[in-house]
């Protein structure tokens, strides 16, 4: 808690005092392109990823980057969803997971949730990406296998936003992109599918007008991923 404390008065001090202007505009209201959902790791920060400034992302994070089905939960994730799509107008929503997921880990391996009910519960959320894994991945194990799951489950999860009819309705008109990312933290790469070629590449590998093009075409199901 010291470290924090001490990080609000640096903030404050060398932070704002020297931008003030920028953040006065920030408290007339927020303008921000793109959703980003995101898990709630620790050591996975939208803005840093990305490098965006303060009002260019609405970030949603919760552990395992979860989406619910339209109609499957009350929590927060569909009002911000919402939100986000029809208050604010945002015209990409980005889903990103990430390598080493210890959600994805709890899901593949429920039974060691036991002591964790909760947890356990909300990982039943992510039911449908455990079954695709154990049905068409048997042959996997360990890393390989986590490495599928995670890659699996962001599909899934663009899936399920599009039942949700705020993001239905700016998918129709094409005022929406949805985009799959998955960031390694090992090498820091984020990559990105692509319903045109059905897999993942990664973005800073690829010239600015080819990455923009990675996305996930509207009204149509994800391809999933290969194994490797």
């Amino acid at each position: 808690m010291d470290q924090l404390l001490t990080g609000i008065h640096q903030f404050h001090t060398n932070v704002f005092q020297h931008e003030r202007s920028f953040y006065t505009k920030l408290a007339s209201g927020q303008h921000p392109s793109a959703l980003f959902i995101g898990c709630s790791d620790s050591r996975v920060d939208p803005s840093i990823i990305t490098q965006a400034r303060l009002g260019e992302l609405f970030v949603l994070r919760n552990a395992g980057n979860i989406i619910p089905c339209h109609g499957a939960s009350n929590g927060g994730e569909p009002a911000t969803i919402e939100y986000a799509v029809s208050a604010l107008g945002v015209k990409d929503i980005i889903v990103c997971g990430h390598s080493g997921c210890g959600a994805i880990q709890a899901m593949l391996q429920p039974e060691k949730m036991a002591k964790l009910p909760l947890v356990r519960g909300w990982l039943n959320q992510a039911e449908a990406t455990r079954q695709i894994v154990t049905e068409n991945y048997s042959q996997y194990s360990g890393p390989a296998l986590l490495e599928i799951a995670v890659r699996e489950h962001v599909l899934v999860q663009i899936e399920n936003l599009q039942t949700h009819p705020a993001v239905a309705v700016k998918l129709q008109r094409g005022d929406l992109t949805l985009h799959a990312w998955i960031y390694q933290m090992d090498t820091g790469e984020v990559l990105a599918y692509s319903t045109a070629d059905g897999g993942f590449a990664a973005l800073n590998h690829l010239a600015p007008h080819e990455a923009s093009k990675r996305s996930v075409a509207n009204h149509r199901k994800a391809k999933k991923p290969s194994s490797r």
